[in-house]
């Protein structure tokens, strides 16, 4: 039987003032929130339809859990502990096969992205998907014999030491497969960047043949 395929997506409940609160410094939380929520549906609803997976939603705080937006979805609670306790936990609970985790706030990411990174497993021990700020948008492991030992530990969180740091956690000779890099819209300039580009594919969309008057 071929091992099964899961992707876990990280999730917050969309509440005021408890998401993406670096951005909130530069556009306001109320923004920050919309963006939030609107990037984490359309990605769930983008991910969620593909056979070649498992999906699994991680979510955090455990009252969210029974969250109308997720009802019909497996969901995990993220548990206690920093980032790298939390995502270690996924690696542990879930069945056989491959993991793959990624976060529920970059727009960009794609299901071509998420069939990559299991490709990638097929001869590495590891994958990311490198962001531009130094830390990163996904991590994959085969689990093949297992989770490796002090994975995460030592990780400086939030800084772009981060993937640097995990990599550096790993057993040496540990297989690593490099996704391409996005960008994790964390601050301002970022979020400007992202809207200046949602703009310019609105305008092609509308200029094209058959597309809005």
């Amino acid at each position: 039987m071929i091992p099964t395929h899961h992707l876990v997506i990280f999730l917050k409940a969309a509440r005021l003032g408890q998401v993406k609160s670096r951005l909130a410094v530069d556009i306001g939380p109320l923004a920050a929130l919309r963006f939030y929520r609107e990037t984490s549906t359309r990605l769930v609803r983008r991910l969620g339809r593909d056979r070649r997976w498992r999906l699994w939603l991680a979510v955090t705080p455990r009252s969210a859990l029974g969250a109308r937006p997720w009802a019909r979805l497996p969901r995990l609670d993220q548990g206690q502990g920093d980032l790298g306790q939390r995502m270690g936990r996924m690696f542990h609970v879930l069945p056989p096969g491959p993991v793959v985790i990624i976060g529920s706030d970059i727009p960009a990411i794609a299901p071509g992205h998420v069939a990559s990174a299991f490709d990638g497993l097929g001869g590495s021990d590891a994958v990311f998907g490198p962001a531009a700020d130094g830390g990163y948008w996904l991590v994959g492991l085969r689990r093949s014999p297992r989770v490796p030992a002090g994975l995460f530990e030592g990780v400086r969180w939030s800084s772009p030491h981060a993937l640097a740091d995990t990599r550096a956690s790993l057993p040496r000779g540990f297989r690593i497969a490099l996704l391409e890099t996005l960008e994790d819209i964390d601050e301002g300039r970022a979020y400007a960047r992202f809207r200046a580009c949602v703009s310019r594919r609105s305008r092609a969309s509308a200029d094209a043949p058959g597309g809005a008057a």
